[in-house]
């Protein structure tokens, strides 16, 4: 909602700092960064479901962004309108297909603990996030609601109109919510921090994500969420990986399109790689023109240790050829699919991530890394 003049002044501000000088035009900037040694490999923005239309998805395109985060709060009308949100549930569903349409991640916030809901009320609208194909997202971010000082809802609380839930409430709603999420889906972040002294109510416990994990491993609650299987986190906890790994390909159906989401994994389900392949409904009226006739694939992430460029990875993880496998997976998918709409493979890529994807054979086209389909 700033001014679009500021938001591309601060854009180009990120890769002038990436790069180390101050370039000419966005433009310039976003083509020096592709070889920097300081590379933006992945950017996102987050913003509102009514403020992610064509035009802003557009717009964002220019600044070189990978991953759209919208706050979505919770799936209901009454509830929207109740605390002013100003926008309809009918407003996700347009964001969430156009994104993705567009070939970007995904990612909704949710907010449990909202006025005129219930942990019940919650968990229901939270299967129906993953349930119902108009939704579907690929990560999440999980915050609780809080009571900040001088809101409309600090003052409902202190006239004893709304109910923070408690801490052991909200701790048990999150852990019914971790059991539904799929395995294509990824919580990025449990809790938003904030000052103390701005919280009037509401859980203010930031380690409450560190606590569900342990908690969660103490049950032995089987969880299959992406960011819990990860390899990174499976060797911090100490656990014993199998590094012999196999791509398994999970097909879905959301927002009108079909969703193939490959992974690397071990026979323990461990996650070391993914990429997400999506073939749009409609391939030949796609609104962004470079996109007609052509199957998305919207990420690819490869786990494991972060390593300097040009260094090779000694264990399973980053850099040891997993990318490229799950990028061959991708392209024998939609050869074998034989649809002859489907001309080319377009790749949503970071601006430093472009020259991985031209050794792989692809070409920029405006905002996208191309490969046509022989």
């Amino acid at each position: 909602d700033y001014p679009v003049q500021y938001q591309y002044e601060f854009v180009k501000g990120i890769y002038d700092g990436l790069n180390g000088f101050k370039a000419k035009s966005l433009e310039d900037a976003k083509k020096i960064n592709e070889t920097a040694k300081h590379r933006c490999v992945a950017l996102c923005i987050e913003t509102r479901p009514d403020f992610a239309g064509e035009k802003e998805i557009k717009r964002v395109l220019d600044f070189g962004c990978t991953r759209m985060e919208i706050g979505v709060q919770i799936l209901d009308d009454e509830i929207y309108k109740h605390i002013n949100r100003a926008h309809t549930i009918q407003d996700v569903v347009s964001a969430t297909k156009n994104l993705k349409d567009a070939g970007f991640k995904v990612g909704y916030h949710i907010m449990p603990g909202l006025p005129k809901s219930s942990p019940e009320k919650d968990l229901k609208l939270f299967r129906m996030v993953f349930d119902d194909e108009k939704f579907k997202p690929d990560q999440l971010k999980i915050y609780p609601t809080m009571v900040m000082k001088n809101s409309g809802l600090e003052k409902d609380f202190l006239k004893g109109k709304y109910k923070p839930y408690t801490l052991d409430e909200t701790q048990e709603l999150l852990i019914e919510m971790f059991k539904i999420i799929p395995e294509y889906c990824r919580t990025m972040r449990v809790m938003r921090q904030f000052a103390p002294e701005y919280i009037v109510a509401g859980t203010t416990r930031i380690s409450l994500r560190k606590d569900l994990d342990e908690d969660l491993r103490e049950r032995k609650v089987k969880i299959k969420e992406i960011r819990f299987r990860e390899i990174g986190f499976a060797l911090q906890n100490g656990e014993k990986v199998n590094k012999n790994y196999e791509l398994k390909v999970l097909e879905y159906n959301a927002s009108g399109g079909k969703e193939y989401f490959i992974q690397a994994v071990n026979k323990d389900n461990i996650l070391f790689g993914l990429l997400r392949l999506r073939i749009p409904s409609d391939l030949q009226n796609n609104f962004i023109d470079e996109l007609k006739n052509s199957a998305l694939i919207r990420e690819i992430h490869v786990y494991g240790q972060a390593l300097e460029l040009g260094v090779k990875g000694v264990s399973a993880g980053q850099h040891t050829g997993i990318g490229k496998e799950l990028m061959k997976k991708a392209e024998k998918i939609i050869r074998k699919l034989r649809n002859r709409k489907i001309k080319k493979i377009a790749v949503i890529s970071g601006i430093g991530a472009r020259e991985y994807y031209r050794k792989l054979g692809y070409e920029l086209d405006k905002w996208y890394m191309i490969k046509r389909i022989l």
